[in-house]
């Protein structure tokens, strides 16, 4: 994305050193719903802790799947539930208000900005096209199923709604004396 310093597994996410507000979605198989079947990389889970604190340390947005296992593991706020002592906040959202063909409800840990000052995005009311997995007893109408690269990409949209997020957020960087 233009304006974006983007790392990924070839240039390391860990070596980020700040000191902008980050957008993280370190990766989620090993916390999802499926992850008794996921084969992770040794070192993946540990990348969601090293997001998780760019995401407190510089301000930003960490996205993972609604239910992610990541949340309790790490103590972070579900959501509606306050704020952490860092002034993080969780709030679900579904990905189809963003651009997203399916339902796909997803997980957001802010650190940086108010609930109230999160830039403003269209709520979609209408019914996705597609579905995430099919299931016979919960797909009954067929809807097709997104492509196993659609499910695990961002959209457009969402993605630049989550880089306008990250920019309107600024952490109390004051060392303590």
């Amino acid at each position: 994305m233009p304006g974006c310093d983007v790392y990924d597994i070839d240039r390391d996410a860990r070596t980020y050193a700040g000191p902008l507000p980050v957008v993280a979605h370190p990766p989620c198989r090993a916390w999802g719903r499926l992850r008794a079947f996921a084969k992770p990389r040794e070192d993946e889970k540990a990348l969601a802790f090293f997001a998780i604190d760019a995401v407190r340390q510089f301000g930003g947005v960490l996205e993972h799947p609604a239910q992610s296992s990541l949340w309790p593991a790490a103590g972070l706020p579900l959501p509606g539930k306050g704020f952490d002592q860092f002034g993080g906040f969780t709030f679900c959202l579904d990905q189809h208000w963003l651009g997203h063909r399916a339902r796909k409800r997803t997980w957001l840990y802010v650190v940086g900005v108010s609930p109230s000052m999160l830039p403003a995005f269209r709520l979609r009311i209408d019914q996705p096209s597609h579905v995430i997995a099919t299931s016979r007893k919960k797909n009954r109408n067929a809807y097709p199923e997104c492509s196993k690269a659609e499910r695990e990409h961002t959209p457009a949209e969402m993605a630049a709604w989550l880089v306008s997020v990250a920019a309107s957020c600024a952490v109390d960087r004051r060392v303590a004396a």
